[in-house]
């Protein structure tokens, strides 16, 4: 959990990244494009010289040949590809708190179909009443640290797509969780990972850039381009911990590290124009004890059904 609240964190730090990126280019699509372009050369090299990597995409060749592995958990670098491309677009306008509360609504809402029916290997697990109820109040939260914003300027799209980038977020942390299983190594599941989106954002941008045209010059600010090298070391995080925490636990976790960083950014060093609300102050401390309670164990709901039937 120390890890995936860490992880978190750097996602915090990724979006605001991004979010500069997209605003210096003009364009969001080649920002994306760039973050989980250079994320993918980082792995490559890496390959070249991590031999278990090789080795674990061999094996995940061979079951897709076999079938043994459906080819849909092979894209789950498709979720993550659109959620970059969400920081390019929103995050610069947004802010990284508001624009990382609501990242948190999808992603908690994924988080628990996921656990409560499984995936792949991934068995279903019960859902507790502190897990139910932390979520509902992460939810509500959610919406009152947003709702100064909604009766604003701020078009809806903007809300609406990190929203959905919540939603794929959850399952792209399932399906890698899958690959890395199989393939015995978080390099080849977070190499897959960035293949996929690297070609995803490609065709994305071609087409994008073919009706408004490519981006003139490319900013001078080094640390706008290391987006990517924090996006590998998140996806291979959660690659790694999603097996034994499942879905929820780990969105939660990391949810945990996005709000606390981006309510600091945000606030240390604001977005000129941006005003940080107090709602979304408030409602980052309330989703963050939401957080903290469904971390509490507790009795599953179905178990203690059963138990007051008897």
């Amino acid at each position: 959990m120390i890890v995936a609240v860490i992880s978190g964190g750097f996602v915090a730090v990724q979006s605001r990244i991004n979010g500069e990126l997209g605003k210096e280019l003009g364009d969001g699509y080649a920002a994306a494009l760039i973050s989980f372009g250079s994320g993918l050369v980082i792995l490559m090299i890496v390959m070249l010289f991590w031999a278990p990597g090789r080795r674990g995409l061999g094996r995940v060749m061979a079951a897709l040949g076999s079938r043994s592995i459906p080819w849909w958990h092979l894209c789950g670098g498709a979720a993550g590809a659109f959620l970059v491309l969400s920081q390019g677009l929103t995050a610069a306008l947004l802010g990284v708190a508001l624009f990382t509360v609501a990242t948190v609504c999808g992603q908690t809402i994924s988080g628990l179909l996921i656990d409560r029916s499984g995936l792949g290997t991934m068995a279903a697990k019960a859902v507790t009443w502190t897990r139910l109820i932390g979520s509902a109040i992460a939810l509500a939260a959610v919406i009152w640290a947003v709702s100064s914003e909604l009766v604003g300027s701020i078009p809806f799209w903007m809300l609406a797509m990190p929203f959905v980038a919540g939603l794929g977020i959850g399952w792209q942390q399932a399906v890698n969780g899958q690959v890395r299983g199989l393939a015995e190594s978080a390099l080849t599941a977070t190499f897959i990972n960035f293949v996929v989106g690297t070609a995803v954002l490609l065709i994305a941008t071609v087409v994008h850039s073919s009706f408004v045209g490519w981006p003139t010059h490319l900013p001078s600010n080094p640390l706008l381009y290391v987006g990517g090298a924090i996006g590998v070391c998140f996806i291979a995080a959660a690659a790694i911990l999603v097996r034994r925490t499942g879905v929820l636990l780990l969105g939660l976790g990391t949810i945990a590290g996005q709000l606390t960083i981006s309510l600091v950014l945000d606030l240390v060093a604001p977005i000129p124009g941006h005003v940080v609300a107090w709602t979304t102050i408030a409602g980052t401390i309330l989703t963050l004890l939401a957080v903290g309670l469904a971390a509490v164990p507790s009795r599953a709901i179905r178990a203690e059904s059963k138990t007051r039937a008897r």
